[in-house]
């Protein structure tokens, strides 16, 4: 394993900031580990330090030629290290690099910050007592205990780091697609676009804020993986759309089953890949006709927004450190979309079956959202769930259902198909109500079939008074201004109802 930067570089204490570094005389795990807590923390965010071992210091500057380490002590420090690492809490790993200078050796311990801060060590790491722990952070050029305000601030830190926007230590420059943050920018109208293959990825990601750590050594965000990186299976395990359809059902007949291939690629080009299948394979229309209506109703199987509203929830809310790819099932009379983990614990198992609007306190992989906003890929926080209700509802099919387990580990959500497409051999597809005489039993099954049995009322009421007015709607339904709006938008789309009057005096009336 070798140093990023070069040896002499952190003995001169170049390109690195000095309160970064530390030299100790030799080795001393009690006072070693608590400067590798603090640095863990990272309590300025700053990038974490450097502490070399084997080397004296004056006035903060190294004494040359090094002091340094026994070779035949070189193993023991190591083997003793992982030992300590673990002592920490959570456990922290640093790099750690024996390096050959003025012919003695040292062990260079690269502390970055720790993607799980904040951090406690021992007081005494070497103590074979019960341990006390304490947090550590660096105050100019020492480490000390956190005091409890301190404390409090490191927790504070820690819930706002979500996982895309830490820094990933296994991925170069070269895992980013020049094509795809070009053809990104170039989406979202950036001045950028024309400058990337001018500047640089590294310089375009450092202006687009992709970029962690310190100046001699940046590590790329997640997020700029997930969206810009061709094969993110690489980094981010499983990460793929596994898509089977069973034409008998997944409980009834799972033997008879279509496998479709898996979909890879950068995130976005997932959710367009998904999205394209299910246009191109799954979604239908219907277009029936209805009693007493010039005018057909169009109907789809699936409204398209609901599924992709779905689909980007899924790639949006998945844990990237869970080897489960997202899962879509398509039955004969729903879709299954899943992705791990499930909804999170802030949110109430009522609020789940009421399959309303989740809003969370903590969004795993913000940036990512904000990403795909940009690409008009989703909408606002906490919208998505409200949009896919609205859409089939529009469309006249059942409400979606939200499931989890009790432990969080999974999310599904169930996309009903709309009854028009259900199997009914006794049925003409095409004119489903082609039998019936009395006006509001055929209006009652259309409305049926779109879910919209709450107007029933508003019929029953403009049959017998012959025009209503939008107040006696609200009084009806009991529902604000804006629902009763909705609601009489619907069935005037529907061609049931017609209107007259200026915005502030409109009349309804049943559609001659």
């Amino acid at each position: 394993m070798e140093l990023e930067i070069s040896i002499e570089d952190i003995l001169n204490k170049r390109r690195i900031e000095s309160d970064r570094i530390e030299f100790k005389s030799g080795w001393n795990p009690d006072d070693i580990y608590r400067s590798v807590c603090a640095f863990a923390n990272d309590y300025n965010n700053e990038g974490g330090g450097y502490i070399v071992v084997g080397v004296e210091e004056k006035d903060g500057i190294a004494v040359r030629p090094v002091k340094g380490v026994p070779e035949n002590k070189l193993d023991q420090i190591q083997k003793e290290i992982v030992q300590y690492n673990n002592l920490i809490a959570p456990p922290y790993f640093p790099k750690v690099v024996p390096a050959e200078i003025d012919g003695k050796w040292v062990v260079v311990i690269v502390a970055r910050t720790g993607v799980e801060r904040p951090y406690k060590a021992p007081e005494h790491m070497t103590s074979k007592k019960d341990k006390k722990y304490n947090y550590y952070i660096r105050y100019l050029t020492s480490s000390v205990k956190a005091n409890h305000e301190q404390e409090r601030e490191l927790i504070n830190m820690s819930d706002q780091t979500p996982f895309d926007c830490r820094a990933n230590h296994k991925a170069t420059f070269d895992d980013i697609s020049l094509l795809l943050l070009e053809d990104h920018l170039r989406k979202t109208e950036s001045r950028l676009a024309k400058q990337v293959r001018e500047r640089g990825i590294e310089d375009i990601l450092e202006d687009m804020q992709l970029l962690v750590g310190p100046s001699e050594l940046r590590y790329i965000q997640n997020v700029a993986l997930m969206m810009f990186c061709e094969h993110p299976e690489k980094f981010f395990g499983y990460t793929y759309v596994q898509m089977t359809v069973f034409p008998k059902g997944s409980v009834e007949n799972p033997s008879i089953s279509e496998d479709y291939p898996n979909i890879t690629g950068s995130v976005p080009q997932m959710i367009q890949a998904t999205l394209d299948r299910f246009r191109n394979l799954i979604i239908k229309e219907k277009v029936l006709k209805v009693p007493g209506q010039r005018e057909t109703l169009h109907i789809l199987n699936y409204p398209e927004k609901a599924i992709k509203e779905a689909v980007v929830n899924a790639f949006y809310h998945r844990d990237y450190m869970s080897y489960e790819p997202i899962t879509i099932e398509v039955e004969p009379d729903c879709i299954n979309i899943m992705n791990f983990p499930g909804i999170d614990r802030s949110i109430s198992e009522k609020t789940i079956a009421e399959g309303e609007r989740f809003v969370s306190r903590y969004y795993r992989n913000r940036r990512l959202g904000e990403f795909l906003k940009e690409l008009d890929l989703s909408e606002g926080h906490s919208t998505g769930i409200p949009t896919i209700q609205e859409e089939l509802e529009k469309n006249g099919s059942p409400r979606a259902e939200f499931i989890t387990d009790e432990d969080r580990r999974a999310m599904r959500v169930r996309i009903p198909i709309h009854p028009a497409f259900l199997e009914d051999s006794g049925n003409d597809s095409n004119n489903l109500f082609q039998n019936e005489t009395s006006f509001e039993t055929s209006l009652k099954q259309v409305l049926k079939s779109q879910d919209y049995n709450k107007l029933i009322p508003i019929i029953r009421m403009l049959e017998k008074e012959k025009e209503i007015n939008i107040q006696e709607v609200m009084a009806i339904t009991k529902k604000s201004r804006t629902t009763a709006w909705r609601y009489m938008r619907i069935l005037i789309d529907l061609g049931v109802v017609e209107t007259e009057g200026d915005t502030n005096n409109t009349v309804y009336r049943i559609h001659q």
